[in-house]
């Protein structure tokens, strides 16, 4: 049998029914969102399952969206269903003051450096990882880059060459 989208969306409503929500499948690949309290539970559920089989951690990354507030922290995992060579996409959020999310580690272990990476940009603290702590950044930094909380640059500006920055 054939690992279709439909299939994958209707064994996850039937196990979770509403919880599971924003079905989606850009370009071909399902989307879905799913609270953050219930993120290992959805992952168990898409490794375990014998028709899903979703076991290929693939990535995993964050996105910051400033002006959704309460949702201004996303977790993106990417799964890969290797037997049926099936991709998916599952999304989580939580807010910027209490960016708390459980780690994946024990079920995906690959899962360890992707969430400190995802910590040490974006500041997301993965409850229950077992060494969460800076990865690329210095341990000394206070804020974490790739959040936008500053103002983009001003384009107006002509106090420097713009033939230096590729422009």
């Amino acid at each position: 049998m054939e690992l279709t989208n439909d299939i994958i969306k209707q064994r996850l409503t039937e196990k979770f029914g509403d919880e599971v929500t924003n079905f989606e499948a850009p370009y071909g690949m399902l989307t879905f969102e799913a609270p953050k309290e219930l993120n290992l539970k959805v992952l168990q559920f898409l490794f375990e399952d014998d028709i899903l089989q979703f076991r290929f951690l693939t990535d995993l990354c964050a996105v910051n969206y400033p002006d959704d507030e309460g949702r201004e922290l996303a977790v993106v995992y990417h799964l890969h269903n290797l037997v049926n060579n099936v991709r998916i996409r599952f999304k989580v959020f939580t807010a910027v003051e209490t960016p708390d999310v459980f780690s994946a580690t024990a079920l995906h272990a690959g899962a360890n450096w992707m969430e400190r990476e995802t910590y040490d940009f974006f500041g997301v603290n993965f409850v229950g990882h077992p060494n969460l702590k800076r990865i690329l950044n210095v341990d000394e930094m206070d804020y974490f880059p790739l959040r936008k909380e500053y103002p983009l640059e001003d384009q107006t500006r002509i106090d420097k060459d713009d033939a230096m920055f590729g422009r």
